[in-house]
């Protein structure tokens, strides 16, 4: 089963002095780093999803610092960059043409935003019948809020983790 990497959204804005701060974006960035370099050994495709935001957004603002792939994990010229403009991945890109016409059957997901891009395109990529390998270390979300509460980022990631177990993916 030929399997890629996909890196969904390690943008700049994500990250200390970005305009959408992440809770734990540099140690997920870090696990990220460590899968680039085993998927380059392998030979395995590496995919990264760019998402673009209307100009009237706060964040990801296209030509800006902030929605450019973050310099440490740079992709290179044989990489695949596939830009979106939606949470799922899948959502009016070429993302399943491309893994169709590569003969991807399997993908091993890492990213930022948890509970919003990651989730989406995990959810996604089963409705396209692909298998997914979730990697829970190399992914980064934020604190919520509802009906005045906050919710922890830790308690988010878990529970988007635990939600996307076994049915929509394995987490590793």
């Amino acid at each position: 089963m030929k399997e890629a990497l996909l890196i969904i959204d390690v943008q700049n804005d994500y990250f200390p002095g970005g305009t959408c701060e992440l809770c734990g974006a540099y140690e997920a960035e870090n696990k990220i780093r460590t899968l680039i370099e085993e998927s380059r050994k392998a030979d395995r495709p590496i995919i990264y999803i760019q998402h673009i935001n209307p100009p009237d957004d706060t964040f990801f603002i296209e030509g800006t610092f902030g929605y450019e792939i973050s310099e440490r994990i740079k992709p290179q010229a044989d990489d695949k960059v596939i830009v979106k403009y939606y949470p799922n991945s899948f959502l009016e890109t070429e993302l399943d043409s491309y893994l169709k016409e590569n003969g991807i059957e399997k993908l091993t997901v890492c990213g930022m935003m948890t509970h919003m891009c990651v989730d989406t395109t995990v959810r996604a990529a089963m409705d396209h019948g692909y298998k997914v390998d979730l990697v829970a270390d190399g992914c980064a979300t934020m604190d919520l809020e509802i009906s005045g509460e906050i919710i922890p980022a830790q308690i988010v990631q878990k529970t988007f983790l635990a939600s996307l177990s076994g049915v929509f993916a394995n987490i590793v």
